[in-house]
């Protein structure tokens, strides 16, 4: 299989620690690409020229970090980070939820940063940076769920919380959330985040 991705991007962060605590790495070849160059080769695989983007061995393409996540699952044994069903499942897929909409803000603000200034929208960036900080206090209030096993919300969640460290450190997000950065030093520590690193 590959797996197309950006070293910075939280999304195919997600699937790169999977991958790693799937003990996946020797069935997945990595290449890193840079979507917004909009290189051939990924629109080839994702025609919305996206990453991450896996291609299977016999040249089917999935793209959307969600589907990715839940296919590597899939194929093979455990640990397993989604459960197959009843409500633990629908508690871990709600998270990786959150956490993904933490990453379309974070990401959306960036780009907003590199638009001429005279076409950046200061409310469009407050709203966004309202909207993370308000789905960090619901992590806070629901941090119970990042404890115990890991899961592909938590997963998830390291991710989006390591991308506001990487790309938007002025979001002081740990302030007010004692529970959220206890939980996100935990799950910082997981062999694949430390080797996923966004550069």
């Amino acid at each position: 299989m590959q797996l197309y991705h950006a070293t910075a991007s939280p999304f195919a962060r997600k699937v790169r620690v999977l991958v790693r605590e799937k003990g996946l790495l020797d069935r997945v070849e990595e290449i890193t690409v840079n979507p917004l160059a909009d290189p051939a080769e990924l629109h080839f695989v994702n025609p919305l020229g996206k990453v991450p983007a896996l291609v299977l061995s016999d040249g089917t393409a999935l793209f959307d970090s969600p589907v990715i996540c839940e296919y590597l699952d899939t194929i093979s044994g455990s640990p397993r980070f989604l459960p197959k069903e009843g409500e633990k499942r629908w508690q871990v897929l709600r998270m990786q939820a959150l956490a993904d909409g933490i990453m379309d803000s974070g990401v959306a603000m960036i780009y907003e940063t590199r638009r001429p200034e005279a076409q950046r929208s200061p409310d469009w960036q407050q709203r966004r940076q309202s909207g993370i900080l308000r789905s960090i206090r619901k992590l806070e209030d629901e941090a119970i769920q990042l404890a115990g096993p890991v899961n592909l919300g938590g997963i998830a969640v390291a991710c989006a919380l390591g991308y506001l460290d990487f790309r938007l450190p002025h979001i002081d997000w740990r302030k007010d959330h004692v529970h959220v950065a206890t939980a996100y030093a935990a799950l910082s520590a997981l062999p694949g985040m430390q080797a996923t690193l966004p550069s």
